[in-house]
């Protein structure tokens, strides 16, 4: 899990520091901005399965739901994208974002729903019951708290019912987590890497699998692992996205008590804050009772759960060069 930002060097002493420090993210600035990002290389715990080695099922029958997305994905949004939220300008670099401005009283409660090779392997066979934890959506929605799920395309395809579900709630926001949960840099927690090739493919083609249940769809983009950089940003540069990270994150995957996931909320976060939390079940199987906890220490901290858009609002990201 990604759990601290590494400052950079002021000064490059050797060309092996320059090598070094390439690869290390720059700290997010803690002013009345939104935190841009422009260094490569963030990262969050595993929050695929626990077993990436399992063998997938890429030929098993889908189940029902949207028509499936067409052959040659575009992501492309419908014009007027310049109002959609997370859109940035096709052809630079994505912004990279941690936080909103650190006013107010606005923060924004973010869920992952990763889906795997092997975790749909896992589900199909029955050695899971489930990546979708109802117990935060019917919270939420009892409680009328506004939340933004970053969604694998895979899990989308598992779960075309829950996707409608959020979809139709005004409250809740819809972003882009990948098609399959792969990383997009080496050495990112074990999870198998896809080719640069396929990157922007990827991504796009999740977009599509979004688009047809409607509700408040966003180009923000999170990567599986919080793991990116240039070369991953580069790619993604022809989709007009904004990438979000996130400054508060969670460790509910596999967690196996709601106190540490509390804790390690409460303690860090501010106003603008954006909190990485998951709705994976079996794999974050705790995040359901730490939910409730949580929500009662914003509230006495005098701090409001907001969608993402509202959360970065006040000061939009403009792309990098």
């Amino acid at each position: 899990m990604k759990n601290s930002r590494v400052p950079l060097v002021a000064t490059l002493v050797a060309l092996t520091g320059v090598v070094a420090l390439l690869a290390l993210p720059a700290p997010g600035r803690e002013t009345g901005h939104a935190a841009i990002v422009r260094a490569p290389a963030s990262r969050e715990a595993a929050t695929a399965s626990g077993s990436p080695r399992a063998a997938p099922v890429e030929g098993s029958a889908e189940p029902t739901g949207p028509p499936a997305p067409s052959p040659v994905p575009t992501g492309r949004p419908d014009p007027g994208t310049a109002t959609v939220p997370g859109a940035s300008r096709a052809g630079r670099q994505p912004p990279v974002v941690d936080h909103g401005p650190r006013t107010g009283d606005k923060v924004a409660l973010t869920f992952d729903a990763d889906m795997t090779d092997a975790m749909r392997y896992q589900l199909r066979s029955g050695a899971v019951r489930s990546y979708a934890n109802l117990a935060i959506v019917d919270l939420l929605e009892r409680e009328r708290v506004p939340a933004t799920f970053f969604l694998t395309g895979k899990w989308v395809e598992e779960y075309p019912d829950v996707t409608r579900r959020l979809a139709a709630n005004p409250r809740f926001e819809l972003a882009n987590h990948t098609y399959g949960h792969l990383a997009f840099t080496a050495d990112c927690y074990h999870l198998p890497t896809i080719p640069r090739q396929r990157m922007a493919a990827d991504v796009a083609r999740t977009f599509d699998v979004i688009a047809p249940y409607g509700g408040r769809q966003t180009r923000y983009f999170r990567f599986p692992g919080l793991c990116h950089d240039r070369t991953a940003l580069t790619e993604l540069a022809p989709l007009g996205v904004t990438v979000v990270d996130g400054d508060v994150v969670s460790g509910d995957p596999f967690a196996r008590s709601w106190r540490p996931i509390v804790d390690a909320v409460l303690s860090r976060v501010r106003p603008g804050s954006v909190v990485v939390l998951h709705v994976t079940e079996a794999n974050a199987p705790m995040t359901d009772e730490a939910l409730p906890r949580i929500l009662a220490g914003l509230a006495a901290q005098g701090l409001t759960p907001a969608p993402l858009s509202e959360v970065l609002a006040a000061t939009p990201p403009s792309p990098t060069a």
